[in-house]
């Protein structure tokens, strides 16, 4: 085992400082790690496209999605507001017109949904630590009118890389990682060996711990919404840090192992890697079909194209993200 320090407040603090990014790029950004991902990076990911195979990272998005309240969060209300029922019955009017001419009829519907409910990405808007967010922005710059700094529509048209899968449960002869078990650097580091594949600048990595699959066969979210789970260790922020990634996700409601490891604490990562680093993090992603298609033939790596929706000062986004192989 690795001789890590203990998971402090005072290594909180270390790490917040340590892996900082807030002028790395400027004192304007808004985009954070997302600015790794450079043009040639871009072209390189397009090479990566051999069979022509697109696979969904993305859960359906439905009322039998994963949430069960935490935050208050709900599944996704779709409702339609016209139908063919009403076509058929003569009930719907066009254009102006008191009927619908010559047969026309159409359906309309709308959803009601938080835009972290299922397969999302989380913006720099998100989370705060000590009244700031990315950038040392005030954190009261999100407002009940959104935010007006760090919006998720500053990625409109930027998460477009090379995606690697990281296949750790699987890597470690399980269906799925028991709730509770941290991913530490070593272990992602023998699973990229063991996949023949490494992790370079701009790339985004997608950690499968098998939490989603589990809960789609069970039938049943239990307590995944802000539940025990496995996922990433604190101790992964260097490994990640030195890499310059543009992201990380996985197929877990919150990314790093609960119950976390700094005590009396919440989700203490998302401090390190989202407020200071302006890491792109995705959460719920649905990584069961893409890791059979990488089991299958040996290949990890994989054009990646995620882009929110560009909802303006939002501070997340459901997406749903294409692996093409």
């Amino acid at each position: 085992m690795a001789n890590r320090p203990p998971v402090t407040p005072a290594l909180l603090d270390e790490y917040c400082r340590k892996f900082r990014n807030w002028d790395r790029w400027g004192p304007d950004d808004e985009r954070g790690t997302v600015n790794f991902i450079t043009p040639e990076v871009i072209r390189h990911a397009a090479t990566l496209v051999r069979k022509g195979t697109v696979i969904s990272c993305a859960l359906p998005f439905d009322s039998n999605g994963p949430q069960t309240g935490a935050f208050g969060r709900v599944n996704p209300l779709h409702s339609m507001v016209a139908t063919g029922t009403d076509h058929v019955a003569g009930v719907q009017r066009a254009g102006g017109f008191d009927h619908a001419p010559y047969g026309w009829g159409y359906a309309d519907d709308q959803i009601t949904m938080f835009l972290q409910t299922a397969t999302q990405w989380d913006g720099l808007g998100h989370i705060f630590h000590n009244g700031q967010m990315y950038g040392g922005r005030d954190a009261r710059l999100v407002s009940s009118k959104g935010a007006e700094k760090n919006g998720i529509q500053h990625y409109r048209d930027r998460i477009v890389t090379r995606g690697v899968l990281l296949d750790v449960a699987r890597h470690k002869g399980r269906d799925f990682l028991p709730p509770g078990e941290p991913i530490y650097p070593e272990d992602l580091d023998a699973c990229a060996a063991r996949q023949r594949v490494a992790i370079r600048q701009g790339d985004i990595v997608l950690v499968r711990t098998g939490d989603v699959g589990r809960r789609l066969r069970e039938r049943s979210w239990g307590t995944f919404s802000a539940g025990d789970a496995a996922g990433l260790s604190f101790h992964t922020a260097p490994w990640i840090w030195e890499r310059c990634i543009a992201g990380i996700a996985s197929d877990t409601w919150g990314i790093e192992v609960r119950p976390n490891e700094l005590p009396d604490s919440f989700q203490p990562l998302h401090l390190v890697l989202l407020v200071n680093m302006g890491l792109l993090l995705g959460e719920i992603f649905a990584l069961e079909e893409l890791a059979d298609d990488c089991a299958a033939d040996g290949v990890y790596e994989f054009m990646f194209v995620a882009p929110p929706l560009p909802i303006t000062n939002a501070v997340g986004s459901p997406i749903n993200p294409q692996a093409i192989k």
